[in-house]
């Protein structure tokens, strides 16, 4: 019995063909075969084969002497219902999604039906590679890669910062009529980010403002605000908490638009927020 049935890791040596990945985790995690099939379903198993290990979902996938199976259940992660991202534009070889908050820009060894481009799969029947990403908290503007000779192109853009990315953000406190620039190091690596203020809302002491990103390191946006006092509302990170040490809103953070020359045609693509998906931080408050 495991000592904590609500999360756990099983590591299970492969000792004969014959035997099956459903039974031998069954038997091993006390968990029942069908649940085994939809934690599989769900990305939390894994198949090491010859230094290779990978993700295993065909229940009747073919097991060889010497295989190692890996377990890692989590109760919470397999609970989770992720929301439903909304699709902006199919280019056929890629597809523009707005990604609600709540939803992972990728999996992790404990699942992935959490991730976008899992829920695209399993929805859409196409298959995904991620491009970039995109804060969990945060919502807006996603590319996926179909094809891995798009995957490759489109993530060159990024590396060579050829795709421009812009977000607004809901701040604390009356930002700067004046544009202003950030170039603090994130994790000893050069960021830089640009933001100009959209609207002040005095009654809520708050502001609305549209930042570009020439970088994109990790919570670079939520970082950089934050050092220059203007923590993003929502921040649990990084932000003001409110009385009781609580935040009680969501992130208020938007990756608002997508622009960059197609890899394929040459052509210039601009990909913005659809205005019925517009949270409220994206409308000046008057």
């Amino acid at each position: 019995m495991n000592p904590n049935p609500e999360q756990f890791e099983l590591h299970l040596s492969v000792s004969n063909d014959s035997e099956s990945a459903i039974t031998l985790l069954a038997t091993a995690s006390e968990l029942s075969k069908q649940n085994i099939k939809q934690i599989m379903q769900k990305g939390a198993v894994w198949l090491s084969r010859n230094g290779n290990t990978r993700r295993l979902r065909r229940a009747k996938h073919q097991l060889h002497l010497g295989d190692e199976l890996h377990l890692y259940y989590d109760l919470a992660i397999q609970s989770t219902v992720p929301p439903v991202p909304q699709l902006v534009a199919d280019e056929g070889d890629y597809s523009v999604w707005y990604k609600p908050q709540g939803m992972y820009s990728q999996g992790t060894k404990w699942g992935d039906h959490c991730a976008i481009g899992r829920w695209v799969e399993r929805h859409l029947d196409r298959t995904t590679f991620t491009v970039h990403r995109l804060d969990r908290a945060a919502t807006g503007l996603i590319l996926l890669a179909h094809k891995k000779k798009s995957a490759a192109q489109l993530s060159a853009l990024f590396a060579q910062r050829q795709i421009n990315k812009c977000y607004r953000a809901r701040v604390s406190g009356e930002f700067s009529s004046e544009p202003q620039s950030f170039d603090q190091a994130i994790e000893g690596r050069e960021a830089r980010s640009h933001a100009r203020l959209i609207n002040y809302d005095a009654e809520q002491n708050c502001s609305l403002v549209e930042v570009d990103i020439e970088t994109g390191r990790k919570h670079q946006i939520r970082r950089h605000l934050s050092i220059a006092g203007y923590p993003i509302i929502g921040d649990r990170l990084y932000g003001c908490a409110d009385e009781g040490n609580q935040i009680k809103e969501d992130l208020q953070l938007l990756a608002y638009q997508l622009s960059f020359i197609d890899p394929t045609s040459g052509e210039e693509k601009h990909y913005s927020v659809p205005v019925n998906l517009q949270p409220l931080l994206t409308t000046p408050t008057s």
